[in-house]
């Protein structure tokens, strides 16, 4: 048995070697038919190579949070439900399609964007999250150093990116150049995922330069699913019930 399951692990089907081991110490064995058997090993090595490859795409889309779709908390009506879990099945991703996520700071758009790259990453996407400002001072840097075609060539593989908090601050035109190449070379064949506190209304003031604007926004806001998040900041929510168990606590003592 030893020298089986090494020859297993020297195969590198690691999952199958540790389901096989697992058996044989729980005397499951014993209870399992040759195609049971079978099925056992070959569904956890499955499951195996599954995992370790989810684990590098979501280490690789560089995530701001872990998030989860089971995690979103839909006691609020602070969006649409069934709009969210619509999306989470990730077909707009197949389709090539945009979403934009708009509403105040602190309501939870990134959170939701994340959560979105995650469920994507469990069905196998390649996923990037950038922060905007981040975003577009490195492509400045790779421009000035010589690898910004390279760093373009790498956004432009992944089938979702991720745009958080757009509009913080009116783009230059270096960042307006980088963001209509970006866009230009996903239009039509891959998606991509803005959060923004500004209204979509207000985007051609923020992107600036009226004839880029008009083709950035026809790029990204044609046919995009559409969120927007209404209600109060849910981290004033947090600081309030904070400062609430403080004071109770005081009473207490």
């Amino acid at each position: 048995m030893n020298e089986i399951v090494t020859k297993m692990k020297q195969m590198k089907l690691l999952g199958m070697a540790r389901a096989f081991l697992l058996t044989l110490e729980s005397d499951k064995n014993e209870t399992f038919t040759p195609d049971q058997m079978v099925s056992h090993l070959i569904e956890s090595e499955w499951d195996e190579r599954y995992n370790r490859k989810l684990e590098r795409t979501v280490l690789s889309a560089k995530f701001r949070y872990k998030a989860s779709v089971e995690q979103i908390s839909f006691d609020d009506n602070r969006f649409d439900k069934n709009q969210v879990l619509r999306l989470a099945n990730c077909e707009f991703i197949n389709q090539g399609e945009n979403i934009i996520i708009t509403g105040s700071t602190g309501i939870g758009k990134s959170y939701i964007a994340s959560a979105l790259g995650h469920q994507a990453c469990s069905l196998g996407h390649k996923v990037l999250y950038q922060h905007s400002t981040k975003l577009f001072a490195r492509m400045k840097i790779a421009k000035a150093d010589g690898s910004y075609l390279r760093e373009l060539a790498k956004i432009e593989k992944q089938h979702l990116l991720l745009i958080d908090d757009f509009g913080i601050q009116p783009l230059d035109a270096q960042s307006r150049s980088v963001l209509m190449e970006i866009i230009e070379d996903r239009h039509g064949k891959s998606s991509t995922i803005i959060t923004s506190q500004v209204p979509i209304n207000k985007w051609h003031e923020i992107i600036g330069e009226q004839t880029i604007a008009d083709a950035i926004l026809d790029r990204i806001v044609h046919d995009a699913h559409r969120l927007d998040m209404k209600g109060e900041s849910l981290r004033k929510k947090r600081n309030v019930k904070t400062n609430d168990d403080i004071d109770l606590e005081n009473l207490l003592n």
